[in-house]
């Protein structure tokens, strides 16, 4: 996958995940690299049992990137201490 996809993947997913997990986005360079590192994350995950894990710019890839995203925003947002309702 391409540095341009990875950015998009991350951003959509970063984003979405950021609705469901406070309901606000968290800013457009902190969605990223939480989509980005939580699509590494997803894919880990998903690969632990035994599905496949990003593959490329689809829906598949987007679920799992927000999977991954969702974890990875629940542990950030633990370990600063923030809140997760707005």
């Amino acid at each position: 996958m391409s540095f341009i996809a990875w950015i998009l993947l991350g951003l959509f997913s970063g984003f979405i995940a950021s609705k469901i997990v406070n309901r606000a986005g968290s800013g457009i360079l902190l969605d990223v690299v939480l989509g980005v590192v939580g699509s590494v994350v997803g894919g880990f995950v998903f690969g632990l049992f035994g599905a496949r894990g990003v593959s490329g710019l689809n829906l598949w890839s987007l679920l799992v990137a927000v999977v991954g995203s969702v974890v990875v925003l629940v542990g950030y947002h633990a370990i600063s201490g923030r809140s997760t309702a707005s």
